[in-house]
């Protein structure tokens, strides 16, 4: 399978990591894609109601992208910043732990609590899919909502960008359904980046219980993604990035790096590559690439600014208690 997936990468600093945003998109020509008519919405990631290095958007990450979008004159009102809840998340608190709601209100742009929308059948929405219009999800409208899978009505034909950090998890290499002990720590960890940010807005709270088949859902989600937004991008801050048993009780390791892409499957991808894992041995990302939903394979991608060929710093994934 060729395919020609660029990833946008930068080596950042604290004196200058919110002009390097600007720089970072603008290498991206975010622009060509995202217009100024449309309304977009900005995916944040809530994983810790508390701050926490690498565990959430961090604040410089929020106001990076949102003072790049409006300097190059996106209508503030059209830019929806929205998160969810989980059972271990709530929204209001994490708006004010991680520093997110001056940024929103600086910028003037909207904040969407994705609790306070309706969810309609997944079904209802399939004459507005974009494409993959026959493609077949492989749990969530069977093993996990068997009754009826519902998303967002209002994610269906907005265009959207992700703003997840670079980080270990305790869960997402699993598959299968089980979720036996093991010693072998590895075998249900990896990585959480653009495809696992999906997870808390395309799904309601009972998503905590879809873990056993969670390499499943994230490529659900990349497929429904798909269908539904007109362009999808991660914009991903590696500032900070959290090694260990992810995604709340993490090793902070500063590594000052933040990379963006189209390709979902090639940002986590490169990413996987940077933590030190091998990408097709990740479940989600092995799945996806032989699907043709996005390249796995750090080889076939076209990497623009720093080389990151030679970087792996060795993470090692372990399961959270929390």
């Amino acid at each position: 399978m060729k395919l020609n997936s660029q990833v946008y990468l930068l080596k950042t600093s604290p004196e200058t990591i919110l002009a390097d945003y600007t720089k970072l998109m603008h290498m991206a020509n975010y622009e060509k894609k995202y217009k100024k008519s449309q309304d977009i919405i900005l995916k944040l990631n809530l994983s810790w109601s508390k701050f926490f290095p690498a565990c959430s958007s961090p604040p410089w990450q929020v106001e990076g992208v949102l003072r790049t979008m409006v300097d190059d004159g996106y209508d503030p009102k059209k830019l929806f910043t929205a998160e969810n809840r989980t059972v271990v998340t709530n929204i209001a608190k994490g708006l004010k732990g991680n520093k997110w709601a001056p940024i929103i209100d600086k910028y003037g742009v909207w904040f969407v609590p994705l609790t306070r929308i309706p969810f309609k059948s997944y079904e209802d929405f399939k004459s507005k899919f974009v494409n993959l219009k026959n493609k077949e999800l492989h749990v969530l409208d069977s093993k996990i909502f068997p009754e009826g899978f519902k998303i967002p009505e209002f994610y269906v034909g907005k265009p959207i960008i992700h703003l997840p950090t670079m980080k270990t998890h305790g869960h997402t290499g699993q598959e299968g359904g089980s979720l036996e002990k093991t010693k072998d720590e590895m075998k249900h960890g990896g990585i959480t980046c653009a495809m696992k940010n999906a997870f808390g807005g395309l799904l309601t709270k009972r998503r905590h219980f879809s873990h056993q088949y969670m390499s499943e859902v994230l490529v659900d989600l990349l497929i429904v993604q798909k269908q539904i937004h007109p362009e999808i991008m991660a914009i991903v801050d590696g500032t900070v990035c959290g090694d260990g048993a992810g995604p709340r009780t993490m090793i902070p390791r500063i590594k000052n790096y933040i990379l963006a892409g189209y390709d979902q499957v090639a940002v986590d991808t490169v990413v996987a590559k940077m933590l030190g894992f091998e990408s097709m041995k990740l479940p989600a990302i092995k799945l996806a690439h032989d699907e043709g939903l996005g390249c796995g394979d750090f080889d076939q991608i076209e990497i623009i600014g720093e080389d990151v060929s030679d970087i792996n710093w060795n993470f090692r994934v372990k399961r959270s208690m929390v």
